[in-house]
């Protein structure tokens, strides 16, 4: 057999990037501003994540589409920047490697790697770390955050993906309502306390959703008007995508030397 690295240096839009391919054929491309997962293959050669064909690829502004690393508060729930800064800082690649036929990446984040802005807003000890791992038709994310500092700090996480589809209108989502969940128009909601597992049944396909760690969800879709308003987004674009977001919205407060470990598995 060949030799084979699990992980190559690449490039998506003008931002460095590295391609893991899997033995079985699996794939994905990570961006390393934001530790973003841009593109993801199954062996079946089916991609399963959707990218806006109008966003910057230029690390001028977050990336629209794959699943932004959102850190350490989300949305506007709180007084820093939305979505906070992880998805816009350019993370370092601490490990790449196989493992029982899975190919991972391991990317890295600390106060050092910040822009000056993004430090003095936030001014807290931490280390955050996140694992990307593929094989077959599986993904594994799993998202560490450290307090490496002296004060506590309270935070949000969320691994806030765009699955790719055909048309979200035909989409169903199960296990976040009593009844299967479509998404008719404009939707954004937040699931507090959800419990294992999920599942978006997009045709003959069904992705099953398996979340530790990260205790709620959020769904969430523009609709016509607010895409049309979105300029990183074509305005048809939101019917080839849903949102499905494993979040932690109301975060412990992590004491100096503490962690939490947010993972996420579809497959």
């Amino acid at each position: 057999m060949p030799h084979m690295d699990a992980a190559i240096s690449t490039t998506f839009g003008q931002l460095p990037a590295l391609l893991l391919t899997a033995p079985d054929g699996a794939q994905a491309t990570i961006t390393l501003y934001g530790a973003h997962l841009i593109s993801w293959q199954g062996a079946d050669g089916r991609e399963r994540l959707f990218c806006s064909t109008q966003s910057s690829l230029d690390g001028s502004r977050a990336i629209r589409g794959g699943v932004p690393v959102i850190f350490p508060q989300f949305a506007a729930r709180g007084e820093g920047m939305r979505h906070g800064f992880a998805r816009v800082s350019t993370w370092r690649v601490l490990e790449t490697g196989f493992d029982d036929g899975w190919a991972f990446a391991v990317f890295a984040l600390a106060p050092a790697d910040l822009a000056p802005d993004h430090a003095a807003a936030w001014p807290h000890g931490f280390a955050l770390s996140l694992r990307v791992a593929i094989r077959a038709n599986e993904l594994s994310m799993r998202f560490d955050v450290q307090n490496t500092g002296t004060d506590a700090f309270p935070f949000a996480a969320a691994l806030h993906t765009y699955y790719l589809v055909d048309e979200v209108a035909d989409v169903r989502i199960l296990g976040v309502e009593p009844e299967e969940l479509a998404i008719t128009d404009k939707f954004d909601h937040v699931y507090e306390g959800v419990a294992p597992r999920l599942a978006l049944v997009d045709g003959g396909v069904v992705l099953t959703l398996r979340q530790e760690g990260f205790t709620d969800a959020v769904v969430w879709n523009p609709g016509a008007q607010d895409a049309a308003a979105l300029a990183d987004m074509a305005d048809e674009e939101y019917r080839r995508f849903v949102c499905i977001e494993p979040a932690l919205l109301n975060g412990p407060t992590l004491q100096p030397g503490e962690g939490w470990r947010g993972e996420y598995h579809v497959s």
